[in-house]
């Protein structure tokens, strides 16, 4: 019976060399990307590399309270927003009871984020009462319920079931209309919707006019608030960044409001009715691409119930309206970051917002409309520039140490396996050039960062791999101290090394596993270091280190158990050979158990 294993054996070992030109293949495909992708380093976290610091701070208003539950749906509502944008080893974290920190690693659109995870307010949809191009406030234009007193160049809202949807055609504009007199009946028009505005629900009739009040004080009350307002939008220079900061936050959903909008690079000005629907109501936003027909790319919505059919009854009555009054502004933070008109009333709780988007802003208002909705409001307390200072600091001081340690491990393989070292230090070298490079791949992959945590998980990963080698060489040794030679040595401790490094690599791989599931922030990068490294031992064991092994077993120098080699039998106290062990012949021969001869 021992025949045939011997046998299964030699011919598993015949050919080590494949083993070895696999996974050095392998190095070679993987290193070959990683220049053609011209990723030659590690993607850095904020730890090393520096980013953006945001400090928002928690308002209890429009019947919120600040408390833990609210504060924690905050933060994860946050987190999705910055993995909107592809960002990765970011941290939203509470600090206190009422502040949230936003870091943000060197490398993304930090101005971006900053607009997506700094506008914290939540996301309405009004109607638009009037809307022009926002000039310097001498030559502003007075708001018109016409198409002459509307530019912007808006995309259009449909139904998600149709397939003509249209950008809007008045994509430019000759200047300001000259006052006529069809304008004082316009003007006349926004007054009336301004005052049907004042209601939490928008009531204007198809022609622009809504019922009078029922009292003379409320109508006189109604035309002032309309007064005012129209003073403000026509005072209002949304190229004034001090001005947009003004305007929109502080109305409140029931009353009709003030806001300004950048539409492909222009800054409009809007006059906005009462918030109609809800951004809570959006269950669900996304960017996709028309492959059928020439909308290009559109957002796709999907609403609540409850959402579904107020934006029917707001859609509906706003289709009945002449240019600009046929259009809904979604405001977020007071801002207005799309306008579309509608063609017919949208029902079915779908809708879809097309035009000349580009790609990124698809993504972009898909982001907010998914996103955009907070249980809390938040103002901005400080934007600071995080420096890789201390950060860098701490990784000198971290690689040092790692250092120290491979080199107090080299020594030890060294004076203690003298030889056998040499095959220790390949696959170490082998294992950290994988490690290197897989990491270098993933940075633009799946946005992996490596930061402080992750760093201190490949040094302890040095021992891990260490620990893998020493147990096979330990094996063989013991097999040499049975009495075998090396070659059959090196053979029969292998599936014993092997169940013993799979269970603890498996034991490793597990802890990192569940490290990385129950933990949030850096401490993930720690885990999936780990982990990432335990699946590279493995493979460096079975592809590098055993093949390796058997062929240098063929070598004089270890075959004959140089005292240099590690593999010394008389410096190990081997047993003398099986076959040396025989009783000799002598009288008592015929009293030996035939067996045991």
């Amino acid at each position: 019976m021992a025949a045939p294993k011997r046998g299964r054996s030699a011919s598993a070992q015949s050919k080590p060399g494949r083993s070895l030109a696999l996974i050095l293949i392998a190095i070679v495909a993987l290193t070959g990307g990683m220049f053609l992708s011209k990723n030659t380093t590690p993607r850095l976290g904020i730890d090393l590399a520096g980013g953006t610091s945001i400090t928002l701070k928690a308002k209890a208003d429009q019947g919120s309270a600040i408390n833990k539950a609210n504060m924690d749906t905050a933060v994860d509502i946050m987190n999705r927003r910055v993995n909107g944008l592809g960002v990765s080893e970011s941290e939203v974290q509470t600090q206190g009871n009422d502040n949230i920190i936003v870091n943000i690693p060197k490398g993304t659109n930090s101005k971006e984020a900053q607009q997506q995870v700094g506008t914290t307010a939540k996301l309405y949809f009004r109607p638009v009462l009037a809307s022009g191009p926002s000039v310097p406030a001498s030559k502003s234009p007075s708001p018109s319920a016409s198409s002459s007193g509307s530019s912007s160049p808006n995309p259009s809202t449909s139904p998600s079931a149709s397939s003509s949807s249209k950008e809007r055609a008045s994509s430019s504009s000759s200047g300001s209309p000259s006052p006529t007199a069809s304008a004082t009946s316009q003007g006349r028009a926004v007054t009336d919707a301004l005052k049907a505005g004042s209601t939490p629900s928008p009531s204007a009739t198809p022609s622009g006019t809504s019922k009078p009040s029922a009292t003379p004080s409320g109508s006189a009350a109604g035309n002032a608030a309309a007064a005012k307002l129209q003073a403000q939008y026509a005072a209002l220079d949304c190229t004034d960044p001090a001005q947009r900061a003004k305007v929109g936050g502080a109305a409140k959903p029931g009353d009709p409001a003030i806001a300004c909008g950048q539409i492909k690079k222009v800054w409009y000005k809007y006059v906005l009715g009462p918030a109609a629907v809800d951004g809570t109501e959006v269950k669900k936003a996304q960017a996709v691409f028309d492959t059928q027909g020439a909308a290009g790319w559109q957002v796709q919505m999907t609403f609540t119930s409850s959402g579904s059919k107020k934006f029917a009854d707001i859609t509906g009555q706003l289709a009945k309206n002449q240019s600009p009054q046929n259009e809904f502004g979604i405001v977020l933070d007071g801002e207005v970051v799309s306008s579309p008109f509608v063609q017919n009333a949208i029902t079915g709780g779908q809708a879809e917002i097309s035009g000349s988007f580009t790609q990124q802003e698809a993504q972009s208002l898909a982001n907010m409309l998914s996103y955009g909705a907070l249980p809390l409001s938040f103002q901005e307390q400080s934007v600071t520039t995080v420096t890789a200072a201390l950060g860098g600091e701490q990784l000198h001081a971290g690689l040092l140490a790692g250092a120290i340690g491979l080199a107090l491990v080299v020594i030890y393989l060294v004076v203690y396996y003298r030889g056998l070292s040499v095959v220790a230090m390949a696959s170490l070298l082998v294992s950290a050039i994988l490690t290197y490079v897989i990491m270098s791949l993933l940075g633009p992959a799946i946005h992996f960062a490596l930061n402080l945590p992750a760093v201190c998980g490949a040094i302890v990963a040095i021992g891990i791999t260490a620990d893998s080698f020493i147990v096979y060489f330990e094996r063989i040794r013991d097999e040499i101290r049975e009495g075998r030679s090396l070659r059959p040595a090196v053979e029969r401790a292998w599936p014993r090394a092997r169940r013993t490094i799979l269970v603890s690599d498996f034991v490793s791989f597990l802890a990192a596993a569940v490290l990385f599931i129950v933990t949030v922030g850096k401490v993930q990068g720690f885990a999936f270091t780990l982990g990432l490294t335990t699946v590279l031992d493995v493979v460096v064991v079975f592809f590098f280190t055993k093949p390796l092994m058997t062929l240098l077993a063929r070598r004089k120098f270890f075959a004959n158990g140089h005292k240099w080699s590690g593999l010394d039998p008389k410096s190990l106290g081997a047993k003398p050979p099986l076959r040396r062990t025989r009783r000799p012949a002598g009288p008592a021969a015929g009293s030996v158990d035939p067996k045991e001869a």
